[in-house]
């Protein structure tokens, strides 16, 4: 929808502001908006949901991975739906890397519609690594989406709704970077340009301290 990173690193308030500002809004139109600044807050310190923002996100882990995992919604693999750690794994029956191990279920409320309901899923349980490094640092991860891809044996279904991984990513180009096999480097480093024009953007409208 607008010309920002996956996680741009700002306050609804501070976002909105950006959009009335840069004249995201068709026909020129502006939102009239109500700032009200949250004492003693700066953008280093961390959010703790105080209620869960959806039946598969229980847990702070699932929402600092989210963003980067959200990527498989568009992708065969399995996020942990029908499992007791929705959107802290990744896996797949047919993947050939990781020591974790699960079976999704279809549970009432939750995840009915689950893929890859009753099939035994190798992949990775990224939980400790959230605790551990998502609540220090700012971060969207592909390298597991990248990797995911590399020991995936039929690469050219993994991809199976190239419309919403794309619509989940921007556009079409990490997809095709994917397929090419760029590395993370390489394909963070297209990003930059674009980045720092999104940073100066951003700075105009920051209402707290800016993280460190």
């Amino acid at each position: 929808m607008h010309q920002v990173p996956v996680v741009h690193g700002m306050t609804i308030a501070e976002y909105g502001q950006m959009i009335n500002e840069e004249g995201w809004l068709d026909n020129g139109k502006k939102c009239k908006l109500i700032l009200i600044p949250i004492e003693n807050y700066t953008h280093d310190m961390r959010y703790s949901l105080p209620i869960a923002p959806s039946p598969n996100l229980q847990t702070e882990e699932a929402v600092y991975l989210y963003p980067s995992l959200c990527l498989f919604e568009g992708t065969d693999i399995s996020l942990g739906r029908g499992t007791d750690t929705p959107f802290q794994v990744y896996g797949h029956p047919q993947l050939t890397v990781g020591n974790y191990y699960f079976i999704p279920e279809p549970r009432k409320g939750v995840s009915e519609n689950t893929p890859q309901k009753g099939k035994k899923c190798r992949g990775f349980n990224l939980t400790d690594e959230a605790t551990k490094k998502l609540n220090t640092t700012n971060s969207f991860n592909i390298s597991y989406i990248i990797n995911a891809y590399k020991h995936f044996p039929e690469q050219n279904r993994f991809f199976t709704n190239t419309v919403f991984f794309d619509k989940l990513a921007g556009n079409s180009t990490l997809r095709w970077q994917i397929i090419a096999g760029k590395s993370e480097e390489e394909i963070r480093q297209s990003w930059q340009k674009k980045l720092e024009k999104f940073k100066t953007i951003r700075k105009k409208y920051l209402l707290y301290k800016d993280f460190e």
